[in-house]
């Protein structure tokens, strides 16, 4: 005589393969949860021009009115994450008589009490251009994302935050 083969019922199986798949986009959408969060915080620190003329700095003081921005102006547009970004671009000019190794500029968009609402520092030269001429110009743009709809974005500024001169 054979023992007596049992067959597992076919709905069992069934609520098992379920359970499993929502079990699987559970932690799948918590992953990409994750990290659509921490794209959008961006924690990485800002950088920084070494040895630099800062603001408050003479020298810094010295250079600063002789190299002129463009009033800056700003395009935005809203991401599929949900969050809006802003792209601030502005011209810098360079009428100090001297050769600038380094700039580093500041971008900020602010809200109608003039507080910031997201903000960037860049270093534009030597990062994406070597050096700045006397009497020649810079074209620079700046990105800022995750701002949400909420923000008061009533106004952009760039300015200049640190800088280097031969």
């Amino acid at each position: 005589m054979q023992p007596e083969k049992t067959i597992a019922e076919p709905d069992s199986h069934r609520t098992t393969i379920i359970v499993v798949a929502i079990i699987a986009a559970l932690v799948i959408g918590g992953l990409f949860y994750v990290l659509m969060r921490k794209s959008v915080e961006g924690g990485s620190p800002q950088p920084r021009l070494a040895g630099a003329l800062r603001p408050g700095n003479p020298e810094f003081d010295k250079y600063r009115p002789q190299i002129v921005l463009d009033q800056p102006e700003a395009d935005e547009s809203k991401r599929a994450l949900g969050d809006w970004v802003m792209t601030l671009h502005t011209t810098v000019r360079n009428f100090t008589g001297h050769t600038i190794t380094g700039l580093e500029i500041h971008a900020a968009v602010v809200d109608h009490q003039n507080r910031p609402v997201k903000e960037r520092s860049v270093v534009v030269i030597p990062s994406r251009q070597s050096e700045l001429e006397p009497n020649k110009t810079l074209y620079v743009s700046v990105l800022l994302d995750g701002m949400t709809d909420k923000d008061d974005r009533a106004n952009v500024k760039m300015d200049i935050s640190g800088l280097t001169v031969k």
